[in-house]
């Protein structure tokens, strides 16, 4: 299975700051000599089309960090899956950790957001994961499944979404879980997907938090890692590049 590798610029930057890293980027892609990983970049939704207009003939692909439900209506401040698709995303971020936690969105409303996406021709990048005391009480993979059922809609196709793992105490602490327990947690993932579809299927299924070029290696050699959502150092375009180069499948 090919990789995938994901940059989460979040709330980050300048409209100049955006264009010069898509063009450093696309730079790199056409100079490359070997296969690349898919790579999606996820800019702030300012942000999208300037980059959508840099990379339109590259193999990089574009995402939102986030979506409404809903296709239209009085939601201010809110986007819809229907204006990302209008400008040029192929991707969503979905569920991500600082949504659940300081935008409390629930189970239901990210399945909705799911569903939505999926219909809408976006293919999701679903995120789950445990929280630093639910590690600690032995929790992790409890959570991580229960998000798995509760935020994914009752039928789907493999090639329709991607999922991610993000331990909530991970991110932009610049301290990652061992090898051993992304890989639990990834085994645990993967076994809890085939069950939701059938044929053999695979769903990719991704890790992210303080993904940096000196972990990648070992983050993207697990059996059960198709890829990695990378958050800080995908706005260092030296140590991205890294990441991606990085990519052994």
């Amino acid at each position: 299975m090919q990789q995938y590798i994901i940059g989460n610029w979040k709330m980050n930057g300048t409209k100049g700051e955006a264009q010069r890293l898509a063009a450093g980027f696309l730079k790199r892609i056409q100079e490359a000599t070997r296969p690349l990983p898919h790579i999606v970049l996820c800019p702030s939704y300012p942000y999208l089309t300037s980059v959508i207009e840099i990379l339109k003939d590259s193999p990089i692909e574009v995402g939102g960090q986030d979506c409404h439900p809903e296709k239209s209506g009085a939601f201010t401040g809110d986007v819809s899956v229907s204006q990302l698709v209008d400008v040029g995303c192929k991707y969503v971020i979905i569920g991500h950790s600082e949504r659940r936690r300081y935008h409390h969105e629930s189970s239901p409303v990210i399945r909705k957001k799911v569903e939505s996406a999926i219909k809408a021709g976006l293919r999701p990048i679903l995120c789950v994961g445990e929280s630093v005391e639910e590690r600690k009480t032995g929790k992790a993979l409890y959570i991580v499944s229960s998000q798995l059922i509760s935020d994914l809609p009752d039928s789907f196709a493999p090639h329709e979404l991607l999922v991610a793992y993000e331990p909530l105490w991970a991110i932009g602490t610049g301290h990652a879980p061992t090898t051993d327990e992304v890989e639990e947690v990834m085994g645990l993932m993967k076994h809890v997907l085939s069950s939701r579809v059938t044929g053999g299927a695979i769903i990719p299924t991704l890790y992210g938090g303080s993904v940096n070029a000196q972990n990648a290696s070992d983050l993207l050699n697990l059996p059960h890692v198709d890829g990695l959502l990378v958050g800080g150092s995908s706005l260092k375009l030296d140590e991205f590049w890294e990441i991606i180069n990085a990519s052994q499948r």
